[in-house]
């Protein structure tokens, strides 16, 4: 016989934490920078606000050490189409290193600090 109790709730019971009601601390305005690509020497990119990004192909990629995770924050704010594209041309590791700085300024973060991280 097994000594773990499971509880269970009825779905109109009361919860302990509403997270659909959660919202953003800050405002989630994209990040936009400059890069050149094959076709245009001043390509605008769009980045989603990193707080705005889906967590879990973040996680993922952090599993593989940092400059996974870097590039898997990358990959999840641009998105598809615009990730192919950045990746065509050829990046320095210092060019990178400073948009990633310039990126979590702009979300409100200080080098270093994790997605997880709150000021808060």
């Amino acid at each position: 016989m097994s000594n773990t109790r499971t509880a269970t709730r009825a779905d109109d019971e009361v919860f302990d934490f509403n997270l659909n009601a959660v919202e953003a601390e800050s405002d989630l305005k994209p990040f936009v920078f400059l890069w050149a690509s094959k076709t245009n020497g001043n390509r605008r990119f769009t980045m989603q606000h990193m707080e705005s990004l889906n967590i879990w192909p973040l996680m993922e990629a952090a599993d593989r050490g940092d400059a996974a995770a870097m590039a898997g924050i990358f990959r999840v704010a641009l998105g598809d189409e615009q990730w192919d594209e950045f990746r065509e041309t050829p990046l320095p590791q210092y060019k990178m290193s400073a948009l990633f700085k310039a990126y979590q300024k702009h979300s409100g973060q200080k080098p270093g600090e994790s997605l997880a991280s709150s000021d808060s």
